[in-house]
């Protein structure tokens, strides 16, 4: 339950993983164990915790929404947390007759292991299956009702850099694991030359 404690002053301050923070006395640590100090402090609070405002530039930044930009020409999405870049990836895309759409969307599917049907054949790869073209994860966020456009792995690194899809947005699995762990449904993606 704890991500992080630390001592400062004269107070034990207790950071969970949702952001909030309580401050322990010196006398409630003297009765008993840090953990549960912090823990029984937790119990007899009689109002759910808030999150502290933000006072330090990493706290501030946790709180801004992250969005996703493709540069199709450049074959690259990058990662921002409000209007500051976190990271940049390496990307396929659309290949001619197939190109990616551009314009503004949102995430609206978070799969793993996801299961790949050809858009042409039908042919189906079950999820988890090492030849599964969308290898171990797929970020969902064009659809036209039938077919689908998203973030994915891929089993051919090769192709990371070119134009190879039927409009989707390969990844090294490397990267798509990491990207996945970090946004969530709703999360706006642009689309640019």
């Amino acid at each position: 339950m704890l991500k992080l404690v630390v001592r400062q002053a004269q107070w034990l301050i207790a950071v969970f993983p949702i952001g909030a923070c309580i401050a322990v006395t010196p006398s409630a640590l003297a009765q008993t164990t840090p953990t549960s100090a912090v823990e029984s402090t937790v119990e007899s609070l009689a109002e759910p915790l808030t999150t502290q405002s933000a006072t330090t530039p990493s706290t501030k930044a946790a709180t801004l929404p992250i969005r996703l930009e493709i540069q199709l020409k450049q074959r690259r999405v990058t990662l921002y947390q409000g209007e500051t870049k976190v990271k940049s990836y390496p990307i396929a895309v659309g290949r001619p007759g197939w190109e990616t759409p551009k314009g503004s969307y949102k995430v609206q599917q978070r799969i793993e292991k996801p299961t790949w049907v050809h858009p042409l054949t039908g042919e189906v790869v079950k999820g988890g299956d090492p030849e599964n073209p969308l290898g171990k994860y797929w970020l969902g966020f064009w659809t036209d009702g039938k077919n689908w456009i998203g973030f994915h792995g891929t089993p051919t690194p090769k192709s990371v850099g070119t134009a190879a899809s039927h409009g989707c947005i390969r990844m090294y699995n490397k990267d798509i694991s990491e990207l996945f762990a970090k946004i969530p449904i709703g999360t706006e993606v642009t689309v640019r030359d």
